[in-house]
């Protein structure tokens, strides 16, 4: 063969090697991250479903000229049958807007049977959106889900319906709730994205504290400085109520679940770490110690962890995101005494292990997420306004202030 036609050849074959993030700018405009159902009775109780259609409300970060969505199974008991689904825009008033709704089809059918332990994707949709537009998505439950792949923190309308699928119909609510139900991603197609920012951690990060409906998370503030400074990044919130480094919980540790919760988004280019005062609050202040059952009947096992072994899981998150090429950006875990599993035990851990967060060099950068929090007069908690009235979680105030606290030009593209 001769040696213009063999070159030829392998042109080809690199270019359809090559990576498509030049080309690909999908990125994840909103996420929520699942956990395992929760046990008990009451209202943490675990969803479950039946010949319903419910319907969830959520905002986008990123607008675009297409979109898909990712529903999970992940902790599904079997198989989870969707009988059909659509999405739609709604306007400042909440009204779906006229000719928006979408068909959500899998594989080019309109229901789908999601396997145990799996994520299933619809097929890409033509809807164009814009920078935190609020959207619905909309589906029906032909058969018995059990318990749900759920996201407690939903912070926004979730709908459940009278029996039978009504789709498409208008209906009026048999219940509602604010927890997310087998949805877990939704990419857009962005000619101007940058990528996506996974903000990862616990329930300050998931927004416990801020005012449902109003999206007053701090990732929700810092989305909206970055489109105000004119940097066209999605941002994925990954937090769950009662994360934590190394153990389970409410939701897998930081750990386990970075490879599903932030590596398999799509063009994560940074990722803001803000985790660890549950590991610290519940080993030194032991207030969810329940032998018969732990805290809203998950399993919160807590070993005797030290610092440096909080250390040492905070290096394999960043090293598995470099890996990915992803930019890692920590902050020290914030002040909390106050709360009901603060001990001055648990403070002198959380000193040192913020010591090697600001200090080590070992993250990519480091923002002060702890000092934005906290009381100039004791650092150690938070401030009076800035907290829910439990010096744990941010109010509003403390929200807004942290997400206004983070420097825009860690991600200005180089």
């Amino acid at each position: 063969m001769p040696i213009t036609a063999r070159l030829a050849i392998c042109a080809a074959a690199l270019a359809l090697a090559a990576p498509a993030s030049a080309q690909d700018n999908w990125v994840a405009s909103w996420t929520a991250s699942p956990h395992a159902p929760l046990g008990g009775e009451g209202p943490f109780a675990a969803a479950e479903y039946d010949d319903v259609t419910i319907s969830q409300v959520l905002r986008l970060s990123e607008g675009g000229d297409r979109l898909r969505v990712r529903l999970s199974n992940r902790y599904g008991e079997h198989p989870l049958h969707i009988g059909q689904a659509r999405i739609v825009l709604l306007d400042a008033d909440g009204v779906e807007v006229a000719g928006s709704s979408r068909p959500l089809t899998f594989g080019g059918q309109a229901a789908a049977v999601i396997p145990r332990g799996a994520p299933f994707a619809s097929d890409t949709v033509a809807l164009d959106t814009q920078d935190f537009d609020k959207v619905k998505v909309e589906f029906y439950l032909p058969e018995a889900t059990g318990p749900c792949t759920c996201h407690l923190t939903g912070l926004d309308t979730l709908a459940v319906s009278a029996q039978g699928n009504h789709v498409g119909e208008e209906w009026e609510p048999a219940s509602t709730g604010n927890h997310r139900a087998f949805l877990s991603v939704v990419e857009v197609y962005s000619d101007d994205a940058l990528g996506t920012i996974v903000t990862y951690g616990d329930s300050i990060t998931d927004g416990v504290g801020s005012t449902p409906g109003k999206d007053r998370r701090w990732p929700d503030v810092l989305a909206e400085r970055l489109e105000a400074a004119g940097l066209e990044y999605a941002v994925a919130n990954a937090g769950i109520s009662g994360n934590r480094v190394l153990s389970p919980g409410l939701g897998e540790s930081a750990l386990a679940r970075l490879d599903e919760d932030v590596l398999s988004l799509p063009n994560v280019t940074h990722m803001i770490v803000f985790v660890g005062v549950n590991d610290i609050g519940n080993r030194f202040g032991g207030a969810f110690d329940n032998p018969d059952g732990g805290f809203l009947g998950m399993d919160m096992d807590q070993p005797d962890i030290d610092a440096d072994q909080m250390i040492a899981g905070f290096r394999q998150i960043i090293a598995r995101a470099h890996a990915e090429g992803i930019k890692v950006i920590g902050s020290p875990i914030g002040p909390y005494k106050g709360a009901m599993y603060w001990t001055e035990e648990g403070e002198a851990a959380r000193q040192a292990v913020n010591d090697w967060i600001v200090n080590s060099g070992e993250f990519d950068a480091v923002v002060r997420l702890d000092t934005a929090f906290a009381d100039p007069d004791d650092p150690a908690q938070m401030r009076a306004d800035y907290h829910m009235g439990d010096y744990l979680h941010g109010s509003d105030a403390g929200l807004r202030a942290v997400g206004e606290s983070i420097d825009l030009s860690l991600f200005q593209p180089e």
